[in-house]
């Protein structure tokens, strides 16, 4: 008797422990297929977007590099005092040299530092100039030297400026006195950043879909799935 208690015991814990190991797995499976759904719903999204309001992701005035009839549209939404930004530059320097005049990048500002917004304003001074990139890559060269604590020295940065060679600091002065076109374009800027939820630096589209999960290899197969 004491046996066959004892049997029925180890069946009954056997038959829960399967249901439990069941459960868990269907769980694990509905988290799965859930999250993908999420994401897929989210390129939905942009898509749309993509589709109806292709000027969230490049507006008349924004830089453009490489060929404007590109198949791939790369968006980045930067901060010039972002260090992840400086450290992405030189690896998005390099997807678009291997993928010559298939991609252009649009280059769209998102001056979250405290400060940054001098920084952008600098930018567009020697954009007028013809000298923006020489400029903004003298500026995520320089860093440590004008950004301390995640704070903007505009007057450190305006020294600093003075190296690029070419840049007339006296026309960028003037620039910065008296133009409001700096102004406008950070605003205009930073509302399709809110409209594409791009709350961070740097924040990559291709092609109207964002990069959902941040990284260099991730970044290069969303590329090379549009090309």
């Amino acid at each position: 008797m004491l046996k066959l208690q004892k049997y029925k015991i180890g069946v009954f814990l056997m038959q829960n422990k399967k249901v439990v190991l069941i459960t868990i797995v269907a769980l694990l499976a509905l988290f799965l297929v859930a999250g993908y759904v999420y994401k897929n719903k989210q390129s939905e999204e942009y898509a749309n977007i993509s589709k109806s309001e292709a000027l969230v992701f490049q507006r008349p005035y924004s830089v453009v590099i490489g060929n404007e009839d590109a198949k791939v549209q790369l968006v980045e939404f930067f901060d010039p005092a972002c260090g992840t930004c400086a450290q992405f530059h030189p690896y998005v320097k390099d997807i678009m040299k291997e993928n010559e005049g298939k991609i252009k990048l649009v280059l769209r500002y998102a001056p979250f530092h405290q400060n940054s917004d001098y920084a952008v304003k600098m930018l567009e001074g020697a954009r007028e100039q013809g000298l923006f990139m020489e400029a903004l890559e003298f500026m995520f060269a320089t860093q440590v030297y004008w950004i301390k604590n995640h704070v903007v020295n505009p007057k450190q940065l305006w020294a600093l400026l003075a190296n690029v060679k070419g840049l007339d600091m006296e026309k960028l002065a003037a620039f910065m006195n008296n133009n409001k076109t700096a102004d406008e374009i950070i605003a205009q800027d930073l509302k399709d950043a809110e409209t594409l939820k791009a709350d961070k630096t740097p924040s990559y589209f291709v092609n109207g879909k964002p990069l959902q999960e941040f990284g260099l290899e991730n970044l290069k197969k969303l590329i090379n799935s549009e090309l």
